[in-house]
């Protein structure tokens, strides 16, 4: 981990892959998830992971 802003899109990327591979519809979704807790501590809205409307990397690193 470089600094916070890297530690926070690994942390999306963990919540968001298994709506990206399409073993659930939101993030909110998958049981596995530590996403509800992170909910309820107030660092993502409940319906982040909802739809195309997210940008960003996610952890991974960018081609080329």
């Amino acid at each position: 981990m470089r600094d916070d802003a890297d530690f926070a899109r690994h942390v999306d990327y963990v919540h968001f892959n298994p709506v990206k591979h399409g073993l659930a519809g939101s993030a909110k979704d998958w049981p596995f998830s530590s996403f509800r807790r992170a909910v309820a501590r107030g660092n993502y809205p409940i319906h982040w992971g909802c739809g195309d409307d997210l940008g960003g990397e996610f952890g991974e690193r960018p081609e080329g």
